[in-house]
């Protein structure tokens, strides 16, 4: 039969194990937390090169006037605004497809990791608190048959049965 002192060792022994393992949830949580700030920065940084590139391009396609050639700067400055816009359109749609991949693969990450992270917690949290319960009412159920003055002591070994 399992004694007190047993019991405690092993209470001790699963606290541990879940100490351990919500530690390793901590870390997990940080990594996911430290992966999303740099996405987040990322996404920033292609935005603001975006922006900038765009009034790149706007700036260095505006024509320069010139008072001898007012007709040929006309044309000139019809052609180019469209040229311009098309490439402030193509810059908008990479920017816009890079965060938005960028969005979902983090989102697909902390998902799963959660996921993962929560199912981990759970199944050793459950596993651990039955194996405690266990081990307590091992050590701490006594069935006593006053009919047949018998004392049922349950144990993980076989029955223990003592009269009186």
């Amino acid at each position: 039969m399992h004694t007190v002192v047993e019991v405690v060792v092993v209470v001790v022994v699963e606290v541990v194990v879940v100490v351990v393992v919500v530690e390793d949830v901590v870390v997990v949580v940080v990594v996911v937390v430290v992966v999303v700030v740099v996405v987040v920065l990322v996404v920033v940084v292609v935005v603001v090169v975006g922006v900038v590139v765009v009034k790149e391009v706007v700036v260095s396609s505006k024509p320069q006037r010139s008072r001898s050639r007012r007709l040929l700067v006309v044309v000139v400055a019809s052609s180019s605004s469209s040229v311009v816009v098309e490439e402030v359109v193509v810059v908008v749609e990479v920017v816009v497809v890079v965060v938005v991949v960028v969005v979902v693969v983090v989102v697909v990450v902390v998902v799963v990791v959660v996921v993962e992270v929560v199912v981990v917690v759970v199944v050793v949290v459950v596993v651990e608190v039955v194996v405690v319960v266990v081990e307590v009412v091992v050590v701490v159920v006594v069935i006593v048959d006053e009919e047949e003055d018998v004392v049922v002591v349950a144990a993980a070994e076989p029955t223990l049965i003592m009269y009186k």
